[in-house]
């Protein structure tokens, strides 16, 4: 176990020494020596109470835990639940700094362990009817986001609607959040067919959450992954199970999240787990391509100029 904890850490150290010294020379790419650029992992879920918020906290903590800089923004429009689950209530949000009230750096709360949480609210809603000043305002300061943080991590609404595919397109790496429920797995493939129907080549892993056993994590994912298969010709790829646990429940009227307050427990391992094999692919190619530069092009599409 030691082994592989300092195999890990010897990764980790080396991921970070990649990113600092990344310099690229196309359009696309970091161009300014010594400059990092975020990697950004969407999280969503075909329909809500699957645990997906709960899940995007607690693999940022894990993540932060392994030292990389975190910073979660809750884009759901409806229920923000990040806030509930960590008992914060974040004074700012996305409006102020498109209202030129606040900068980025400064709607950014802090919660448990350094992890930084940005609130969407009625910001997202004004992203489509920006001025091209403010536009070009908001841009500026989600490129001072992108270079200094390691991973964001975007918790969006539950299921098919325009904020959440928003999101979801523009982002290369998504983890879709399912749980054995016969309705979730049915909306879980609605949100794939919806994924591949605007980008066939998208990265999108499949999280079964509150399983009873690994078996019936396995048989839900095969069930999707089957599915995905033939009829729209695409590979899912798995990410892991996390089971069913009660101190889920306890973490979330204590409101402190359970990979804290429970870290021996078996979700805990599992997010854990989870965060450890995101470390271990995180290679030079992985880490371009789903760069926050990418994700705001993509996200504003072609209102924007290029950055």
């Amino acid at each position: 176990m030691n082994d592989q904890a300092q195999k890990l850490r010897e990764i980790v150290s080396n991921i970070k020494k990649q990113n600092r010294h990344l310099q690229s020379h196309g359009p696309d790419e970091i161009s300014d020596p010594g400059r990092k650029d975020a990697r950004v992992i969407t999280v969503t879920s075909g329909k809500g109470g699957v645990g997906k918020s709960n899940f995007t906290i607690n693999l940022g903590l894990a993540l932060r835990k392994l030292g990389f800089e975190v910073t979660i923004l809750d884009a759901d429009l409806g229920l923000a639940n990040i806030d509930v689950i960590i008992g914060l209530i974040p004074k700012y949000s996305l409006a102020h700094v498109i209202r030129k009230e606040k900068t980025i750096e400064e709607i950014m709360a802090e919660g448990p362990q350094g992890i930084k949480i940005i609130s969407g609210g009625s910001g997202l809603r004004e992203l489509v009817n920006l001025s091209e000043e403010q536009l070009n305002h908001l841009i500026e300061n989600l490129k001072i986001l992108g270079k200094t943080t390691d991973f964001i991590l975007i918790d969006t609404g539950a299921g098919i609607n325009h904020s959440v595919l928003s999101f979801v397109k523009a982002t290369h790496e998504v983890i879709l959040v399912t749980t054995p429920e016969p309705t979730a797995i049915t909306d879980a493939y609605a949100m794939i067919k919806n994924i591949v129907a605007e980008d066939r080549e998208k990265k999108i892993r499949v999280l079964i959450n509150r399983v009873e056993n690994n078996q019936e994590g396995v048989e839900i994912y095969n069930k999707l992954n089957t599915a995905a298969q033939r009829f729209l010709n695409v590979t899912l790829e798995r990410l892991g199970y996390l089971y069913d646990d009660v101190v889920v429940s306890k973490s979330v009227k204590s409101q402190k999240p359970f990979i804290l307050s429970y870290p021996n427990s078996l979700i805990s391992q599992g997010v854990e787990s989870i965060a450890s094999r995101i470390i271990n692919e995180q290679t030079t190619e992985i880490f371009k391509a789903s760069g926050f530069k990418k994700f705001i092009n993509k996200l504003f599409y072609g209102h924007m100029k290029s950055i």
